[in-house]
């Protein structure tokens, strides 16, 4: 059983690699595997880049979700289920930053405000609603990006078959947490935090499309 202070030591380190370290992925990235793709348009870039920095700005949440969770949990299997995922959620994070880049565009400026944010929710969850909450709200923003992770598949040009490569394994990443959550017994939370999540989720991804 890990200590308050180890719990926090672990979580402030998770929270400056985040935002400020260059995240390393275990896994390849999907978008190697991607041989002789046409050169975008500058409208085909300027639009890739945007999507795939909302998605960055969403592997940055993931990371102070479970963050969060991993520090407020009391069970140890739990919290091993959690630190899991976010080592999954750091590969997405690599993965987008490494196609931003090559895509010559620019992570969020406002990235310190979204993990913030991510990080009081996660802990909210975890404190006030136990860990059958926490794991409902895992349930619900997994599910929530999945479904956004597929209006990218459609919005993202055909030609721009790195990105569609990176989004549709995080989409099968995303899933597969959700159901990972839902065994471990997770409960959905009440109707208005859904609605929340959804309203706060819509406000990210408007915002960092350009900022």
């Amino acid at each position: 059983m890990h200590s308050l202070s180890d719990r926090l030591l672990g979580a402030a380190d998770n929270t400056l690699r985040t935002l400020l370290a260059r995240p390393q992925a275990t896994r390849e990235n999907p978008a190697r595997a991607v041989q002789d793709a046409p050169e975008l348009s500058e409208e085909e870039r300027r639009l890739s880049g945007a999507l795939m920095r909302v998605n960055h700005v969403g592997e940055v949440c993931a990371q102070a979700m479970y963050t969060a969770q991993a520090l407020t949990t009391r069970d140890d299997t739990l919290r091993r289920q959690f630190d899991a995922a976010a080592r999954e959620e750091t590969d997405h994070l690599a993965w987008t930053q490494e196609r931003l880049q090559e895509l010559d565009e620019h992570t969020s400026w406002l990235n310190p405000l979204w993990y913030a944010g991510a990080f009081g929710f996660g802990v909210l969850a975890g404190r006030l609603g136990g860990d059958r909450l926490s794991l409902g709200f895992v349930v619900e923003t997994e599910r929530q990006v999945e479904a956004h992770l597929a209006s990218h598949m459609e919005r993202l040009p055909q030609a721009d078959r790195a990105s569609r490569a990176i989004v549709a394994q995080m989409k099968k990443d995303e899933a597969r947490h959700a159901e990972n959550a839902l065994d471990a017994g997770g409960s959905p939370p009440p109707l208005p935090v859904r609605g929340l999540m959804k309203l706060a989720a819509r406000v990210m991804t408007r915002t960092a499309h350009y900022i």
